[in-house]
Formats: structure tokens, sequence, C-alpha cells
């Protein structure tokens, strides 16, 4: 059996192997040291001789389920090996194989599947400049591929990257790394992304071409569109390989194959959906996340739908309005969207069940949730005949019908979970199994009548009729009934016989005898017979009724997406009537103009009517670049925040929290917010930041939003400061850019480029301030703020006092001392583009003196503690303008 083990673990090297030992599933060595971790269960160990010892960790095979989602949810891959044949006469070892493989993005199991999202299993096939991306859901049947070209093959990587991370990929599948190195190998990956290596000759061109044909039983592929895209065609057949190996079935659910591009959609990499916190907060809060705003969504189908809409917003104009088109339709008729939403309510998964019976692995009781979804959905065709965008349902009704009656006459109202319980089809569907339960209910009739009838034949009172496996069918009489029945019959009777003749001893207890009769044996053998043949019949037709949901399940996935869209476009409606959101007109200009915009997210955690609207204008004229000014806690970022949010619900066909707004298309969305360092890749806060904004300035355009919050503060003042002011006149005067920019600050000396700059302009967060006290307005209004009020805002977060009376000691300080008139200098040397002067760094000594002679002077590395404390007090008095001691 070890032997055995070994030999099947060298096959799947890299997955947990779960091997069948009678009802339980073993694990051995490091898989049982990670089980016994991850499951909570106990670790323990098995002699196999010689004084050598193997550690071990099992599972029940009946709760197997649950213990396997948990081993994937932690990026495991599981591989489940089963025993495929018996010992021959208990003796031999058992045949054993494994049965399937579950990895993050294989899984089609409802207990491990959120349904909310799309699972996918994603290949990259990487050619230098070239990148070729296939997925998979093998839950729902989706099969795509695309094909793209970026300048270098870093790019290529980075926009694959980018790909992966809208896609929400669970799982990536890329070539083996021989002859790279591995780090390097997965090095531009997303984090916390199961990755699995297939070898390289699963990659090849010519492969890849021959297993798409044969999987879609097609002479060419040029049908699906990858007849020019020869690297998305090696994705997909390196993916459909992969899914082969571990699935070990005929992947019957991926019945087509569709090409995609990247070019009609906004990119959005991974610091831009990070910062602008579309899935969840950067706490990983999903409650505050812009989906979990927009999502009213009433089917799995319509919330995964509206998930990868807020992944990727649009580009072109006709889709976006005939979005907003429907959105409109809903939001104007309010008693068809309420009626609409409570037929939705009850449409299960449909896109998942069909698939679910294309691959043979559907439940009786699935099947007729399937049933009733399909009467929801007949119900919803009938009124939606006239929305934009809609796929439509008509192509698809005469097979929902057909689907839907079937499922009616041939399931119970409530059918069983698993087909192991009789009671799933409905009497009169076949009357072949109409007969056998005849059959079967006659039987029971009849025993359940014997014990009155025998104890009446008898006179035995306490007589009993009863069963067990392994005796089946008796009559049970106890020794002192029939000790009793016996006088009473020697009194009565000159007859010996107490029982009557057709009885027949079955098994003598201690204290009791079970008899059978020629009847009683007849009616069991009918009952079981009657049984096995009812149970054989309700599999056979279960099965028939599977395979023609299945015939069918194209026309039913078609008819889930049409639901899905309605869906989606009714809940953004339903989202736009309850808050006031309005439509936004979407042009072709390079115009961002939003009144009385509002945080979409912000607005619904503070109290009604707490939050504060603001105006943006963004524009390729004078408003391309604005400089915001103001105090931390005002609402800077927030602002940048709300902006982008608005622009990608617009561009996604949504409504937008705002009194008006006019939204020219975005192609991309870039985010530099908030200060963050990178610890396992060993830089640092200001290196991350200069990272990222050399990404922005190499890849924006014309036509993209930047939000900039804080470049510079990383570093030194003037180094940061003279950072900040170089970008924004590279954003400007560049050729290739010029795009709007939002660049929020404090250093106010920024302030200035607006005079000098003319597509430069201020606005600030107004403070109303009164005394001591100081109100944030979280108001944005023209021009420019001269205070940072930090002080005030440590006091706000619970500084002792002490520390704040302190600091603004320190900080009139230095607004009269030398620092400030070199800090006035400069602020009035900012209008004038003047590289040495922003490249001094501020000093408290200004101008160099006598103390920064003796500090130059310092030999500090002789220095003992003691004479440094000397020479420390020695600087002291040379800075006030006493002569030393020592003088």
């Amino acid at each position: 059996m070890r032997a055995q083990y070994l030999q099947i673990k060298r096959r799947f090297p890299d997955t947990i192997l779960l091997f069948r030992l009678g009802d339980f599933y073993e694990t051995f060595e490091q898989d049982a040291e990670i089980a016994s971790h991850v499951l909570d269960i106990v670790l323990t160990s098995r002699d196999l001789g010689k004084g050598v010892r193997v550690a071990m960790a099992g599972i029940p095979h009946r709760s197997s389920e649950v213990h396997i989602a948990r081993l994937v949810a932690a990026g495991h891959k599981v591989a489940v090996c089963e025993q495929t044949g018996s010992a021959e006469k208990g003796r031999g070892l058992m045949d054993r194989d494994v049965a399937r493989v579950v990895t993050p993005g294989t899984v089609t199991d409802p207990s491990m599947l959120d349904s909310s999202h799309n699972t996918y299993v994603v290949a990259v096939a990487l050619d230098g400049a070239r990148c070729g991306i296939a997925f998979a859901d093998l839950s729902t049947g989706q099969f795509e591929a695309t094909q793209f070209s970026s300048a270098t093959a870093s790019d290529a990587r980075a926009a694959a990257a980018r790909e992966l991370l809208r896609l929400g990929a669970a799982e990536v599948v890329i070539p083996d790394s021989r002859g790279e190195d591995e780090a390097d190998h997965v090095a531009w990956l997303p984090r916390d992304l199961t990755v699995s290596t297939i070898e390289r000759w699963h990659w090849s061109a010519e492969r890849a071409e021959a297993l798409l044909r044969q999987h879609f039983a097609v002479e060419s592929l040029d049908g699906f569109g990858l007849a020019q895209q020869r690297v998305a065609m090696q994705a997909a057949g390196a993916l459909l390989s992969y899914l082969a190996e571990t699935q070990r079935s005929r992947l019957a659910q991926l019945t087509s194959l569709r090409t995609y591009s990247l070019d009609g959609t906004m990119l959005l990499d991974a610091q831009a959906r990070r910062n602008l916190e579309l899935v969840e907060t950067a706490r990983g809060d999903k409650r505050h996340g812009l989906l979990s705003v927009l999502d009213e969504t009433r089917t799995p189908m319509g919330a995964r739908l509206l998930r990868r809409w807020l992944s990727q917003p649009l580009l072109d104009l006709a889709p976006i309005h005939e979005r907003q088109d429907a959105v409109q339709y809903f939001v104007d008729d309010g008693i068809s969207r309420s009626a609409l939403r409570q037929h939705l309510s009850k449409v299960s998964d449909v896109e998942r069940l069909a698939n679910r019976a294309v691959i043979g692995s559907v439940t009786p009781r699935e099947l007729g949730q399937l049933g009733r979804s399909l009467r929801a959905i007949g119900e919803i065709a009938q009124g939606v005949t006239e929305i934009p965008g809609l796929p439509s349902l008509s192509e698809t009704t005469e097979s929902c019908r057909r689907i839907q009656a079937l499922l009616e006459s041939a399931l119970t109202y409530d059918p069983p979970a698993t087909l192991n319980a009789v009671g799933t089809i409905r009497p009169g569907f076949s009357p072949d199994l109409d007969a056998h339960d005849r059959g079967v209910r006659e039987a029971r009739e009849w025993i359940a009548g014997l014990e009155r009838h025998e104890r009446d034949r008898t006179g035995i009172r306490s007589l009993k009729v009863g069963f067990n496996q392994v005796s089946g069918y008796f009559i049970e009489i106890s020794t002192t009934a029939l000790a009793s029945a016996a006088r009473e019959h020697a009194a009565t009777s000159a007859s010996g016989d107490v029982l009557p003749s057709d009885y027949a001893i079955r098994q003598s207890l201690a204290n009791a005898t079970r008899y059978v009769t020629t009847q009683l044996k007849e009616y069991e053998a009918r009952l079981i017979g009657a049984q096995e043949t009812l149970a054989q019949l309700e599999a056979d037709l279960f099965r028939r009724v599977v395979a023609e949901v299945a015939s069918h399940a194209g026309d039913l996935c078609t008819a889930a997406a049409a639901i899905a869209y309605l869906d989606v476009v009714s809940s953004l409606a339903e989202v736009a009537a309850a808050y006031a959101y309005v439509r936004p007109v979407v042009d072709d200009s390079h115009r961002i103009e939003i009144r009385e915009g509002r945080h979409p997210t912000l607005e619904r955690i503070l109290p009604p009517g707490e939050f504060v609207a603001n105006d943006a204008l963004l524009d390729d004229d004078e408003h391309r670049i604005t400089i915001l000014t103001g105090p931390n806690m005002a609402g800077k970022s927030s602002w940048l925040r709300q902006v982008a949010l608005i622009v990608l619900m617009a561009q996604i066909g949504s409504f937008v929290p705002a009194a008006a707004a006019r939204i020219g298309i975005v192609d991309r969305i870039f985010t530099r917010i908030g200060a963050q360092d990178d610890i396992s890749a060993g830089q640092s806060t200001f290196m991350v930041e200069m990272l990222e904004t050399a990404n922005i300035l190499h890849h924006a355009t014309s036509r993209s939003l930047v939000l900039l919050d804080e470049i510079g503060r990383g570093t030194s003042t003037w180094d940061g400061l003279a950072i900040a002011r170089a970008v924004v006149e590279h954003i400007h005067n560049a050729p290739r850019l010029g795009c709007r920019t939002l660049f929020a600050t404090h250093f106010h000396e920024m302030t200035a480029i607006a005079g000098v700059l003319p597509g430069v302009c201020c606005a600030r967060m107004d403070v109303l301030e009164e005394g001591d006290r100081v109100v944030f307005l979280h108001r944005v209004a023209p021009g420019a703020a001269d205070r940072s009020y930090g002080i005030h805002v440590a006091e706000l977060a619970g500084a002792p006092k002490a520390l704040t009376r302190r600091a603004r000691e320190i900080l009139q300080e230095l607004e009269q001392g030398p620092a400030a008139d070199v800090a006035r200098g400069r602020r009035r040397s900012m209008g004038k583009p003047n590289p040495e002067s922003l490249s001094m760094q501020l000093t408290l000594f200004a101008p160099p003196g006598p103390v920064l002679e003796a500090i130059r002077a310092l030999d500090v590395e002789s220095l003992s503690p003691l004479e440094a404390l000397m020479k420390l007090y020695e600087l002291r008095q040379l800075a006030k303008g006493d002569p030393s001691p020592g003088e």
C-alpha cells in the first residue's frame, strides 16, 4: 500500500493527496502536517516496520467535501484518490486511482463556490512583447481568450497582471520554470494567487490547435477568431490540457470559445482598484466597497455580471448609452421595476445549474430549483420586450418552456437532496415506475397488516413482526409468550401444535424465537425486488431528465444572461431612485464637469444629510490640472476618489451621485494615494511612491484621469517639493500627456504654478476658524490654502495636551526664525523655474556660520560619549553667541 501511495503521489507532487482507505481519506507525511494544521485534526503516525513511522491524518469520506473546501480555500490543490476495485476474496491490494483534482480555479461543487462572483482559472502565454490569455469558469461553462501586444516584454507582463486582477483569477497556469530562476518566473504575478505550472510542450501552437479542434470537433479555429491570434491559441490549448488533467473528464460544459479585446474597456491597475476601493476597503471590509453600494441584485448571475461591469468600464459610447437607457427605463417605471425584482427573487443560479446538468453532477433538489426558476423566467419574459440592450429572450422561450414542463411533470414537488432516496420522480410520469411503486405499496400494506393477522391467528397478543438487515422480515414470539400459549393450547386442545404449521424457525434467541412463513417470504422477495427495481427505474428516469436538460443548456445559459442583464440594470435603477442619482451625459469630449457630486460610499456611511456635496471641473484648457490644498481630514483624498468613482460609474452605464454630470470618456484612471512600503521587495515608502508615479507618467494619455495625493512627502521638504512641481510640469507640458489631473498637496508653494502654467488652477478645502477652534467644512472652494492645521488634527486624534502645546511653540519659532526667511524666499521663487534653488535642503542654520563650520570640522568617529556631550554643549553656546568655557 505504501508503494502504491508513493507511485500515485509522484504523479501529483504539488497536491495534497487524499488516499481512500475504507471509510476514510488518509494523508501522509507533509500532506498530513498541512491537513492537520488547516483542518485542525489530529496528527498521528503509522508504523511501517523496521522502526520507521510515517505521519498521517485522516478525514471521514462522508464529510470530505467540507474538508476539501477548507483546504482549497487555504490555497492548496487536492487530489482525491478513490478505491476503483476490490481485492480478490478479501486479500491483496485494493486498486486505487485519482478520480479528480480540486484546485482553487477548478471547483464546481456549490459548497465551495461564491455565487456572487466567477471562479476563473487563467492560462497566460508570453512570447516576448506579445501575450495570450485564456480563462475558464467550469461552473458556468465560460471559456474566453485574448491576445495583445505591448512595447516591451515587461509591459506585456504588467498588462497580463492587470487582466488577472480584473478577472479576480483564483488560479493562474503558466509554463514550468525550466531554465529560469523560479523567483523571477513568478515575480510579475499578483500576490496571493495560486500558481500552477505544466510542462512547456503543452504550450506549443501545433498541439494547442490540435487539442482545441478535437475538443470542439471542428476542422478550423477560424470561426472562434483565433486565426490571427497564435499566442491566445497557445494559452487556450494549454488551459484545456490542464483542465483535462485535473478534472479527469471530457469537459462537456466548455461548448464554445469566445475571443475578446481589451481595446474597448478602461484599464485599471492594482493601485487604482485598491485606492478606489471598488470591491473592498483598504482594511478588507467588503461592506463599504463601491460594489456593495451598487449591488441590489436578486440573482447570482446578476451579482456576477455587476462585478464584471465594475471591473471593466466601457470606452465605447454606444453600449454605455444603451445601458443608461435600460436603467432610465426602470427609473421611470417604478411599478415595472418592483414587479420584475419580485420575479427575479424566485430565480436560482440557472447558469450554474444548467452546467451541472451538462457534467452530470446536478441533484434532484437542484433540478427542482431549476424548474421553479424557469417558471419565473417565463413570467419575466412576458413583461420585458422593449428593454434597451437586453439579450433576446424570445429565442430561448420555447426551450425554457419545454424544460420547465419536463421538470414539473417528472419531479415531485419537493425532490430529495440526493438520488439515493426514493421519491424523486412524480407519480404518473412513467407507467412502468408506477406499476412497481404499486407493487411496493401493496407489499408494504400486506406486511403492515401481518402483525394483527398473526396475533388473531395464533392468539398470542405479544407477537411482533420485525425487520433487520441480516434476517429480513420475521415474526418474533418471546419464550414466555410461547410457553403460556402452549399451556392454554394443551388445556383446550388435544393437538400438540401450538403455532400454525407454516411457521418455520428463522432464528433462535435467548428470550425469543423468530419465525417466517412461506407467504411472508414471498412478499418480502416481492418488496425487496420491487424496491431495487424502483430505485433503478428512478435513477434511469432521472438520468434521462438530466440528459434532456443538458441538451438545452445553451438556451438556458442564454436565458440566464438575459436575466443577469435585467437584474443589473434594475439594480442600478433601484439605487438611483433610492439615493437621488442622476443620468450623466457621457460623450467624447475631454471635459469632466460634476455639479454637487457625492462620494457614493461615504454618503451611505454618514447619517443622512451630513455629506457635503462638491463640484468638480476638469478639461483640456485652463482646468487641465487642479492643485488642491487644505488641511488633513478636510476631505482632499475623499474628493479625489469621489471624482474618479463618478467617472467610473458613468462608464459602466450607471447613474451617478450628483445634481448633474458630464463625463468625457476616460481611457484609464491612475491613482497615487496613500503611503505604504513593500518590505518583501525591499522598497521604502518613498520608493513605492516614485515607482507608482513613474508608471503613471509612462502610461497615461491625454484621455486619462490622474489622481495624485501628497507626491513628495516621503523625502525631505525641498526634495519633495521639487519632485512634486516637476511631476506637474511634466504632465502639463509633455506632448503625450496633458491629462486631466487632480493633485492634492500640503506644499502650499505648489499653488504658485497656477500663475506660470496656463492649464493649472487651484482649489482648497474650506476651513472655518473661530479663535482656537477650527471647523473643517469639507467644501471645495477656488483658491489656495495657506495653512495645514496639522496640530489641530493631532488634537482631534487625542495627542497629549503637552505635546500639542509644545508643537505650537516650535511652530511659532520656526515661522519667525531664519528658516522662515529661507522658506519665504523659496515660495517667492516657486513662480520662477530655478532648479538650483529647488535643490537646496531646508536647514535651521541659515546662512552658514561658525556653528556649521564647527560641525564640519568634527571627527565624529573618534569622539567618546563624554567628549561628544562636551562638544554638543560648546556648539549650543556658540549658537547663542557666547564664548565657550574653554576659550
